[in-house]
């Protein structure tokens, strides 16, 4: 439970003070028209496996597991929240806004908790997130990121996108405070795959705003 503590609060920390953010003015229906994809147009193409998401994390089922301490099975069931976290909050921004995006990212987010629950079940933990609603956590410091985020991205398009890099900045940090002294390949495969996601997650959101 301390591991899932300090994950969760680094979440928290992260999404509040993720770093100075530039925001530049966007158009309501996204760049390049109405239902604009993730990359605003004149910036190039996304790269990895086709998906518009910028990188398709894919958990390879074939690797082994490995052993887990309590406290790496606590930070596993965090990491289900942290996704589910952007899943619902990209959700919620693409039904205000239409921006293309948030949809593109949300399912993204979707496949990601889909494969921390594969790897839940591998292990036995329990997935902390099963029979939640969306915007309803287990952990209350994930529930007041997500309360927080979801409100400052209320005020526009623009902070909506800002708050999505707060996000992903976040869930950045707390992967890469996860993987030192982790032995399990799968776990090891899993965190790794959604470090590389998050940062092309973070690098079509600042393609947004500037």
């Amino acid at each position: 439970m301390k591991r899932t503590r300090k994950f969760a609060s680094a979440i928290a920390a992260g999404a509040v003070t993720a770093g100075a953010l530039v925001a530049t003015p966007v158009l309501a229906a996204g760049p390049g028209g109405p239902g604009g994809g993730v990359w605003p147009q004149g910036q190039g193409q996304h790269s990895g496996r086709g998906h518009p998401d910028g990188y398709c994390m894919v958990f390879d089922r074939s690797i082994p597991q490995g052993t887990l301490t309590a406290e790496q099975k606590s930070t596993l069931a965090a990491a289900a929240e942290q996704e589910k976290l952007a899943r619902d909050l990209y959700a919620a921004f693409a039904d205000r806004y239409g921006l293309r995006i948030f949809d593109r990212i949300a399912a993204a987010e979707a496949r990601h908790l889909t494969a921390v629950r594969t790897v839940l079940a591998r292990y036995g933990v329990s997935d902390p997130t099963e029979g939640k609603a969306a915007g309803d956590f287990a952990s209350a410091p994930v529930r007041a990121a997500y309360d927080r985020l979801l409100a400052e991205g209320k005020n526009s398009a623009q902070a909506a996108l800002t708050a999505g890099r707060r996000a992903e900045q976040a869930r950045i940090d707390a992967l890469s405070q996860a993987l030192p002294g982790l032995t399990a390949p799968d776990v090891r495969q899993l965190y790794g795959s959604l470090l590389r996601a998050e940062q092309m997650h973070l690098a079509a959101f600042g393609r947004w705003t500037g």
